[in-house]
Protein backbone atom coordinates (compact mmCIF):
# COMPACT_ATOMS: atom_id res chain seq x y z
CA UNK A 1 0.00 0.00 0.00
CA UNK A 2 1.12 3.36 -1.19
CA UNK A 3 0.98 6.14 1.87
CA UNK A 4 1.76 9.88 0.23
CA UNK A 5 1.28 12.41 3.34
CA UNK A 6 -0.74 15.53 2.88
CA UNK A 7 2.56 17.29 4.53
CA UNK A 8 6.00 15.90 4.04
CA UNK A 9 8.69 15.16 6.37
CA UNK A 10 11.15 18.20 6.60
CA UNK A 11 14.82 16.31 6.60
CA UNK A 12 16.53 19.28 7.83
CA UNK A 13 14.60 18.96 11.10
CA UNK A 14 17.34 15.98 12.02
CA UNK A 15 19.96 16.79 13.78
CA UNK A 16 22.81 14.13 14.37
CA UNK A 17 22.39 11.46 17.03
CA UNK A 18 21.88 8.07 18.11
CA UNK A 19 19.20 5.87 17.73
CA UNK A 20 17.69 1.88 18.28
CA UNK A 21 17.91 0.24 14.65
CA UNK A 22 15.14 -2.20 14.10
CA UNK A 23 16.85 -4.75 11.47
CA UNK A 24 14.11 -6.04 8.54
CA UNK A 25 15.48 -8.21 5.78
CA UNK A 26 14.20 -6.53 3.06
CA UNK A 27 12.71 -3.50 4.40
CA UNK A 28 13.01 -0.03 3.30
CA UNK A 29 11.40 2.57 4.96
CA UNK A 30 11.12 5.39 2.47
CA UNK A 31 10.96 9.02 3.77
CA UNK A 32 6.56 9.86 4.11
CA UNK A 33 6.33 6.34 4.18
CA UNK A 34 3.55 5.06 6.83
CA UNK A 35 5.06 1.31 7.81
CA UNK A 36 2.84 -0.81 9.91
CA UNK A 37 4.79 -2.86 12.25
CA UNK A 38 3.45 -6.42 14.76
CA UNK A 39 6.99 -5.94 17.21
CA UNK A 40 6.99 -9.25 19.16
CA UNK A 41 10.33 -10.48 19.93
CA UNK A 42 11.33 -8.98 23.61
CA UNK A 43 14.56 -7.12 22.42
CA UNK A 44 12.46 -5.18 19.80
CA UNK A 45 9.47 -4.81 22.56
CA UNK A 46 12.22 -3.34 24.65
CA UNK A 47 13.70 -1.08 22.13
CA UNK A 48 9.54 0.01 22.04
CA UNK A 49 9.24 0.98 25.54
CA UNK A 50 12.32 2.48 25.62
CA UNK A 51 11.49 4.85 22.54
CA UNK A 52 7.93 5.74 23.90
CA UNK A 53 9.79 7.02 26.64
CA UNK A 54 11.91 9.43 24.02
CA UNK A 55 11.98 10.67 20.86
CA UNK A 56 10.49 8.16 19.45
CA UNK A 57 12.77 7.70 16.68
CA UNK A 58 13.81 3.99 15.16
CA UNK A 59 16.46 3.58 12.31
CA UNK A 60 15.17 0.85 9.88
CA UNK A 61 17.54 -1.06 8.35
CA UNK A 62 17.75 -3.53 5.81
CA UNK A 63 20.30 -6.01 7.19
CA UNK A 64 23.30 -7.33 4.00
CA UNK A 65 23.17 -10.29 2.69
CA UNK A 66 27.11 -9.89 0.76
CA UNK A 67 28.50 -9.48 4.36
CA UNK A 68 29.42 -12.06 7.43
CA UNK A 69 26.72 -11.97 10.37
CA UNK A 70 28.85 -9.96 12.87
CA UNK A 71 28.48 -10.64 16.66
CA UNK A 72 25.92 -8.14 17.29
CA UNK A 73 23.35 -9.42 14.38
CA UNK A 74 23.44 -9.39 10.96
CA UNK A 75 25.64 -6.62 8.99
CA UNK A 76 24.10 -3.05 8.59
CA UNK A 77 24.06 -1.22 4.98
CA UNK A 78 25.83 1.97 5.43
CA UNK A 79 22.22 4.13 4.76
CA UNK A 80 18.78 3.19 5.97
CA UNK A 81 15.85 5.08 6.98
CA UNK A 82 14.87 7.09 9.67
CA UNK A 83 10.69 6.86 10.85
CA UNK A 84 9.16 7.89 14.13
CA UNK A 85 6.49 6.44 16.11
CA UNK A 86 3.26 7.93 15.19
CA UNK A 87 0.98 5.49 16.82
CA UNK A 88 1.45 2.69 19.20
CA UNK A 89 -0.89 0.13 20.37
CA UNK A 90 0.74 -2.16 23.36
CA UNK A 91 -1.54 -5.57 23.30
CA UNK A 92 -1.91 -7.59 26.29
CA UNK A 93 0.36 -10.09 26.25
CA UNK A 94 3.63 -7.18 25.68
CA UNK A 95 3.78 -7.35 22.02
CA UNK A 96 3.03 -3.95 20.29
CA UNK A 97 1.52 -3.06 17.07
CA UNK A 98 3.40 0.27 15.46
CA UNK A 99 3.22 2.93 12.73
CA UNK A 100 6.34 4.70 12.13
CA UNK A 101 6.18 7.61 9.69
CA UNK A 102 9.44 7.29 7.27
CA UNK A 103 11.45 10.85 8.05
CA UNK A 104 14.23 10.69 5.92
CA UNK A 105 17.45 8.83 4.75
CA UNK A 106 20.29 8.53 7.25
CA UNK A 107 24.08 6.99 6.84
CA UNK A 108 24.18 4.97 9.62
CA UNK A 109 27.45 3.36 11.87
CA UNK A 110 27.13 1.09 14.94
CA UNK A 111 27.92 2.20 18.57
CA UNK A 112 27.93 0.26 21.45
CA UNK A 113 24.59 -0.44 23.38
CA UNK A 114 23.78 -1.60 26.89
CA UNK A 115 20.16 -2.66 25.81
CA UNK A 116 19.31 -5.96 24.17
CA UNK A 117 19.09 -4.25 20.98
CA UNK A 118 21.05 -2.75 18.25
CA UNK A 119 22.20 1.41 18.18
CA UNK A 120 23.29 3.41 15.75
CA UNK A 121 25.08 6.75 15.22
CA UNK A 122 23.55 8.68 11.92
CA UNK A 123 23.65 11.69 9.87
CA UNK A 124 20.86 12.74 7.37
CA UNK A 125 21.48 12.04 3.93
CA UNK A 126 20.97 15.08 1.52
CA UNK A 127 19.54 14.35 -1.80
CA UNK A 128 20.98 15.45 -4.39
CA UNK A 129 17.48 16.96 -6.53
CA UNK A 130 17.61 17.33 -10.96
CA UNK A 131 18.02 20.35 -12.43
CA UNK A 132 14.70 22.12 -13.67
CA UNK A 133 14.92 20.68 -16.89
CA UNK A 134 15.46 16.89 -15.37
CA UNK A 135 12.44 17.91 -13.21
CA UNK A 136 10.11 18.48 -15.87
CA UNK A 137 11.55 15.80 -17.82
CA UNK A 138 10.78 13.33 -15.28
CA UNK A 139 7.74 14.07 -13.32
CA UNK A 140 5.55 12.62 -16.18
CA UNK A 141 7.70 9.74 -16.65
CA UNK A 142 7.24 9.32 -12.41
CA UNK A 143 3.59 9.57 -12.02
CA UNK A 144 2.99 7.72 -15.40
CA UNK A 145 5.16 4.20 -13.81
CA UNK A 146 3.33 5.21 -10.62
CA UNK A 147 -0.20 4.80 -12.15
CA UNK A 148 1.25 2.01 -14.30
CA UNK A 149 2.19 -0.16 -11.15
CA UNK A 150 -0.82 1.08 -8.70
CA UNK A 151 -3.44 2.02 -11.14
CA UNK A 152 -4.87 5.51 -11.91
CA UNK A 153 -6.74 5.20 -8.09
CA UNK A 154 -3.44 7.09 -6.59
CA UNK A 155 -4.12 10.67 -5.79
CA UNK A 156 -0.76 12.54 -5.41
CA UNK A 157 -0.80 16.12 -3.97
CA UNK A 158 0.24 18.86 -6.68
CA UNK A 159 3.53 19.66 -4.24
CA UNK A 160 4.84 16.49 -4.92
CA UNK A 161 8.49 16.83 -5.74
CA UNK A 162 10.61 14.54 -7.70
CA UNK A 163 12.51 12.79 -5.35
CA UNK A 164 8.87 11.81 -3.97
CA UNK A 165 7.53 10.57 -6.99
CA UNK A 166 11.18 8.40 -7.12
CA UNK A 167 10.66 6.86 -4.00
CA UNK A 168 7.01 5.99 -4.25
CA UNK A 169 7.90 4.33 -7.24
CA UNK A 170 10.17 2.52 -5.16
CA UNK A 171 7.85 1.33 -2.83
CA UNK A 172 5.84 0.05 -5.83
CA UNK A 173 8.48 -1.83 -7.46
CA UNK A 174 9.04 -5.75 -6.28
CA UNK A 175 12.83 -5.67 -6.57
CA UNK A 176 15.35 -7.83 -5.00
CA UNK A 177 16.68 -6.67 -1.84
CA UNK A 178 20.23 -5.79 -2.84
CA UNK A 179 18.92 -3.86 -5.93
CA UNK A 180 16.55 -1.42 -3.72
CA UNK A 181 19.23 -1.36 -1.04
CA UNK A 182 21.18 0.14 -4.09
CA UNK A 183 18.62 2.34 -5.27
CA UNK A 184 17.86 3.15 -1.80
CA UNK A 185 21.14 4.18 -0.63
CA UNK A 186 21.39 6.78 -4.69
CA UNK A 187 21.42 9.95 -3.22
CA UNK A 188 21.00 11.46 -6.60
CA UNK A 189 17.32 11.89 -7.73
Amino acid sequence: MVHVPSGWPDQGAVPSRTAPVFPLRDVFQFPGQLLPLHVFEPRYRQMIEDSLDGPGRIVIAAPRDDEPVQPSGPALPAVAGLGEIVKHHRLADGRFLVWILGLCRVRIEEVDSDRLYRRVRYDVVEEVGPTRAEADELHAELHQAIADRVGDGVQLPGSVTTGQLADILGQCMPLPGALMAHIFAETHV
